[in-house]
């Protein structure tokens, strides 16, 4: 069996994303790996036009990048902002009368997308620098408990799913994959 070239299938992305460290504290563990992910869907993500950054994945589902980029930025405000934190701020991107519209109205500005990305990791930064593992937040949806170690560690999760759905939209859309 020949071996591809790797310039031919992947692209190494690796250079351009933060380290995690193997050996800190479980507090800079959890923050790197979250800063981590973000960083490699924002890779994932570079130099696409707004058509690019639009394009479906397959009928029916409504999966692109612009609609990841907008569920991620309402995932950073609903969790951290609203739901851990308290603050009385509005959703993004959903509404009782359009909950999908995150990923059914790309027509948005994307340049203003990724603005308010950054603009509410930053917040979600900000939030977690202030608090404990230990500080309890209390969901809206079932009134449960939740430590900040949790909701790091389920950003996390979301993260990691959302890039590798990132992965495949890329790879469709101009054939590029990388770590």
């Amino acid at each position: 069996m020949d071996t591809i070239p790797e310039e031919n299938y992947s692209v190494d992305w690796s250079g351009d994303r933060p380290k995690m460290p193997r050996t800190a504290s479980e507090r800079e563990t959890l923050t790197s790996v979250l800063d981590w992910h973000r960083h490699t869907f924002e890779l994932k993500c570079q130099g696409l036009t707004p058509e690019q950054m639009a394009l479906r994945s397959v009928d029916p589902s409504t999966l692109s990048l612009h609609g990841l980029l907008r569920q991620l930025t309402g995932v950073e405000r609903w969790w951290f902002r609203i739901q851990f934190a308290g603050e009385d701020v509005p959703m993004l991107y959903y509404s009782d009368e359009w909950p999908e519209q995150d990923f059914d109205d790309t027509g948005g500005d994307v340049e203003a997308a990724w603005a308010a990305w950054r603009e509410e990791c930053a917040r979600s930064r900000e939030i977690v620098a202030a608090a404990s593992l230990d500080d309890v937040g209390k969901s809206r949806r079932d009134g449960e408990p939740f430590s900040l170690r949790w909701l790091l560690a389920n950003h996390i999760a979301e993260y990691a799913r959302h890039d590798g759905h990132a992965d495949l939209l890329r790879e469709r859309i101009d054939g590029r994959t990388g770590r």
